[in-house]
């Protein structure tokens, strides 16, 4: 994906996205969750119903529970709700896209989809996603990116391929089915050590898609990244700084 925003054209979003549709165990171990200030910013009062597309394993999910919501998740992936239905068995959980969620009309409160927007349709998902909710209900869209506002970060960010990371300014592109777009920006960090940055990289789509001397080079030009020019001891924990990028719109 482009730094500035996504410019992948249909072919080459689902190409990419094919690569979660296994490894589900991997990417629940590795993958941050996300702050509970993003989702307490984006649930609105009284909601009572939610639905997580793109869910994956429910690293999501599990806020929308926490706060009390009846949750249903959607993932193209029987591999990642494995994950989902193992961790959150209370949960609903169905295959299906943003694009065709299979759910009935109306009945959601609030929609959210984490780390996924950029793999769907924009204006197909946005009118799907406007059928399911209630009126007023809200869609909420949320990415975790590395903070490349730090150069250590940034450079680390270009050896992983981590391509998910918005210039400032970014807007996603919602369907005229939703008004009011707002923005929220929570920063913190994920404390991991050296080995789990390796594995982190292994769930990236760049590295899934990549050939075994890709990868090779990858990784070794991360172990002498973290360990000769950092200066890291192996297995040491390391404070990584992320953004969570949340954005809101309402059902018109």
């Amino acid at each position: 994906m482009a730094r500035g925003g996504p410019r992948l054209d249909h072919g080459r979003r689902q190409e990419l996205g094919q690569s979660f549709q296994d490894g589900g165990e991997h990417y629940q171990r590795v993958r941050p969750g996300y702050p509970g200030e993003s989702a307490d910013w984006l649930i609105p009062a009284g909601a009572r119903d939610a639905v997580d597309v793109g869910a994956g394993t429910g690293k999501f999910t599990a806020l929308l529970l926490e706060r009390g919501l009846t949750v249903s998740a959607v993932d193209p992936s029987g591999d990642m709700l494995e994950q989902l239905r193992a961790h959150h068995p209370e949960v609903s959980a169905t295959r299906g896209t943003a694009e065709a969620t299979g759910l009935p009309d109306s009945v959601f409160d609030v929609v959210s989809v984490a780390q996924a927007w950029h793999w769907c349709d924009p204006l197909p998902a946005s009118t799907e996603l406007a059928r399911i909710l209630r009126p007023g209900g809200t869609l909420g869209l949320i990415w975790n990116q590395l903070d490349t506002s730090i150069p250590w970060v940034h450079r680390l960010s270009r050896i992983m391929h981590a391509g998910d990371v918005y210039k400032p300014g970014f807007r996603p592109v919602v369907g005229p089915g939703f008004g009011g777009l707002e923005s929220h920006v929570t920063r913190w960090e994920d404390r991991l050590s050296t080995a789990e940055i390796m594995e982190l990289t292994k769930s990236r789509s760049y590295y899934l898609r990549a050939t075994e001397a890709i990868r090779g080079k990858v990784l070794a030009n991360l172990d002498w990244y973290l360990h000769e020019h950092l200066g890291h001891d192996v297995d040491e924990e390391v404070s990584l700084p992320y953004l969570t990028l949340t954005w809101r719109a309402a059902r018109v």
